[in-house]
């Protein structure tokens, strides 16, 4: 009818997933629909969502195990240029772990996994104590010698027994003829608490006890016999309680210590098979020093002398966290599920200095595999953890839409906590950064994790990893922080205020050679400030 309203309503605007569900996509369409092309972080980007979330908000906590958590889900590379004990301290100081690699004796990993274990902490579990038959001035000599900063001591006898304290204030040479017997406070004056009382949050017990006590700097810590069991001190405590307001909260373990994790080697016989007892040996001595994860690492984790590696420590150590690797399928995840791993490393030869892909023709492109592996890992109810071509912060929150935590090595291998070699070229100070596949890291020791012997290194096997530097870089902290920035701003633009919703937010679309030249600085001379200000 002439002058009526057209019957037509206009369709209210949908939400960007509806209106377009082949523009961005969850990640089973749109891994499925490129099912036939290996992708890595470059070649994919993630869509923006609505976000009431701020980045300095969001939380990255994550899980490796139902016994180790984390507060930053990046892990140090067990290479043997990246993750000693001074690298594993600063991971979990900042709140992630490191992996000491295995190119040295057994009885030095042990140390170093005992020097991330006895790092400063809540408890002091063996205290430094005196005997009541000493005087003041050895003491005073044993300060000296030790280069003690600290001049109090408890008091016990031969059989632990807290006997009494030594104040720092009678701890002079004015003293040093005195007994300590005659110096000390007795043990009716001496502040202490059982054990038992401790539970079940023992830092909290030792603040009220500072809080109710001012001008005491030191809680011991006895058994029911009254032998001495280990010490707090006011400053560690302050310290502890400060980390809940810092920036990065540590990652510690149920009696604070630091949590640390140590990659191993099976240990084989000449005929070949598992030397169970050496094997169990090593382990077990880490253990003895409170290891929270070993990794069983080489470069093809699908193999029947893996899983064995694996069962064993799960029969003999049933309450140690295991990472395996490396695989990038789903069926090796679900193998080394079966076998025991908690969690399990994604990658075949995507690191910056690793040949495998050009050398043996083999690996699955980083993000692809990480899909697959995810399918896998749901199924299996175990964490996956992507090892490998990690370049900056984005490549992070592009793997964590899959995995749980990342694994760093290129990038945190100039840290001033790395253990390689500092050189200087032209002015500036560059760090050794080589593969565990190159030829000189597989002499040393890590010939086994490519499936060959030190021996035959030279004859028989050809190097898969190269040898190269890196431009030092500072300490790990900084990095880390960064690194945790560029994490967090990701999450902020996808309204994801944790790890579980950013992979359930994440929208995923392919990216064009173009738009990967687009998605860096061009077209600009780029001015290098370092940390001036023009």
């Amino acid at each position: 009818m002439q002058g009526a309203e057209p019957d037509f309503h206009p369709s209210p605007v949908e939400p960007l997933e509806k209106a377009g569900p082949l523009f961005i996509q969850r990640d089973d369409t749109f891994f499925q629909a490129n099912h036939s092309i290996g992708l890595t972080f470059d070649d994919v980007t993630l869509a923006t969502d609505f976000s009431n979330v701020l980045p300095k908000d969001t939380c990255l906590e994550t899980s490796l195990s139902d016994r180790i958590n984390l507060s930053l889900p990046i892990i140090s590379s067990d290479m043997d240029t990246v993750t000693e004990a001074e690298m594993a301290i600063a991971m979990a100081l900042n709140g992630g772990i490191g992996l000491i690699h295995y190119n040295m004796t057994p009885r030095q990993q042990v140390k170093e996994v005992a020097r991330v274990k006895n790092h400063v902490h809540g408890v002091i579990q063996d205290p430094i104590t005196v005997s009541p038959g000493l005087l003041v001035g050895d003491v005073l000599d044993l300060v000296e010698s030790k280069g003690y900063q600290f001049r109090s001591f408890p008091v016990v006898d031969e059989n632990g027994t807290l006997v009494g304290m030594l104040s720092g204030r009678v701890v002079r040479q004015r003293y040093q003829g005195q007994k300590v017997t005659e110096a000390m406070m007795p043990r009716a004056e001496v502040f202490a608490v059982k054990e038992s009382e401790l539970k079940p949050d023992p830092i909290a017990v030792a603040d009220r006890f500072f809080d109710d006590h001012p001008g005491i700097h030191k809680l011991l810590v006895v058994d029911d016999d009254d032998r001495l069991r280990g010490l707090y001190t006011l400053s560690d405590i302050d310290r502890i309680k400060g980390e809940a307001r810092s920036q990065i909260r540590p990652a510690r373990d149920d009696n604070f210590r630091l949590l640390c994790g140590a990659a191993v080697s099976a240990k084989r016989t000449p005929a070949g098979q598992l030397d169970r007892d050496a094997f169990a040996r090593h382990i077990g001595e880490m253990v003895d020093e409170r290891l929270d994860l070993v990794a069983i690492s080489t470069a093809h984790g699908h193999t029947e002398g893996v899983g064995e590696s694996i069962r064993f420590i799960r029969e003999q150590f049933p309450e140690l966290s295991i990472l395996a690797g490396n695989v990038t399928t789903a069926a090796g995840v679900s193998y080394l599920a079966d076998c025991g791993a908690d969690s399990i490393k994604i990658g075949q030869g995507p690191g910056s200095i690793c040949t495998t892909r050009v050398v043996a023709g083999v690996g699955i492109p980083q993000m692809t595999a990480l899909y697959a592996a995810s399918r896998a890992s749901q199924a299996n109810n175990v964490r996956i953890v992507a090892d490998g071509g990690i370049t900056k912060s984005g490549d992070i929150v592009k793997a964590l839409t899959l995995a749980d935590a990342v694994i760093c090595g290129g990038l945190l291998a100039g840290c001033q906590e790395a253990p390689g070699r500092v050189m200087e070229i032209n002015g500036k100070l560059y760090k050794e950064y080589r593969g565990m596949g190159s030829r000189a890291a597989m002499v040393e020791g890590s010939a086994a994790r490519y499936g060959h012997e030190a021996k035959d290194v030279n004859l028989k096997a050809t190097a898969e990893g190269v040898e190269a530097l890196k431009e030092v870089s500072g300490p790990a902290r900084k990095i880390l922080l960064d690194l945790k920035g560029g994490i967090q701003s990701g999450m902020g633009y996808l309204g994801s205020e944790n790890l579980e919703r950013l992979r359930e937010k994440a929208r995923y679309i392919r990216v064009s050679p173009a738009g990967q030249r687009e998605a860096v600085p061009h077209d600009v001379v780029e001015i290098k400030t370092g940390d001036k200000t023009l």
